[in-house]
């Protein structure tokens, strides 16, 4: 059965691209994938290849109420932590799971080496994640979703997940008004108001120099019939202190 869910995390694992030998794909083609299927990222976090600080960060992630993609340090190498802090973060013990390991063996046949076969070793009740891409699977636990550091093996992962585990979220809309020469400080007041009064909705406040001076951008998100009534409510707001404003 599908489960409803309004978000997910994201932690990306790699030395190499806080150092920046590697460029980042992750972050968007997973803030992509949710984004069609009106999910929210709830966070997002890269890492380096640090088991102490992965253990950690993994632990806080699986006491969190969001499932959370993580995405590195799957594989068999010396660098490859993630496997073993998974394990730890979940309390549990590596070993090797039967169903991955048939299918390196299928995969690799002669060259599925004791060294190849670790990337079958998963935190024990791990479930695997299937791998369209070379068949090596991912694997889940402890609402983690573990893919690996590859973004043509993480992206397809990941849409299977989303769509063979959780439903997509519902229609949502963001609409902004623009308040021309406005300052923060002077819309505080009615901003609190506006927070008091619609708590459902996502409110931002941006403020903007344009030319030789300001303007603040009101943002609404939502359901629909939410967010018309929160926009109504703003214009109300403005006019009443005698502001003016540009839908968006």
């Amino acid at each position: 059965m599908k489960k409803t869910i309004s978000g997910f995390g994201l932690i990306i694992i790699g030395s190499e691209i806080l150092d920046g030998r590697v460029r980042d794909r992750h972050f968007a083609d997973i803030r992509g994938a949710l984004a069609r299927r009106r999910l929210a990222l709830r966070y997002a976090q890269i890492l380096p290849d640090d088991p102490d600080l992965l253990r950690d960060q993994l632990r806080w992630a699986m006491d969190r109420e969001e499932p959370f993609f993580c995405c590195g340090g799957i594989g068999a190498t010396p660098d490859d932590y993630t496997r073993r802090c998974a394990a730890e973060a979940a309390g549990v013990g590596l070993e090797l799971h039967r169903e991955a390991a048939a299918i390196l063996t299928a995969r690799f046949g002669p060259l599925a080496t004791p060294h190849r076969l670790r990337m079958a070793e998963f935190p024990a009740g791990s479930r695997i994640i299937p791998n369209p891409y070379n068949q090596v699977p991912g694997f889940s636990i402890a609402g983690g979703y573990f893919l690996p550091g590859f973004p043509e093996m993480a992206a397809p992962m990941a849409e299977w997940v989303l769509d063979t585990h959780y439903r997509p979220g519902p229609e949502r809309i963001a609409r902004s008004l623009v308040v021309p020469g406005g300052r923060e400080s002077d819309l505080v007041g009615m901003m609190e108001k506006f927070i008091a009064a619609h708590p459902g909705l996502a409110f931002s406040s941006l403020p903007r120099i344009v030319g030789d001076g300001w303007e603040v951008v009101l943002g609404v998100a939502g359901p629909p019939e939410a967010v018309e009534a929160g926009l109504g409510y703003l214009r109300d707001q403005l006019l009443e202190i005698g502001r003016e404003f540009v839908e968006r």
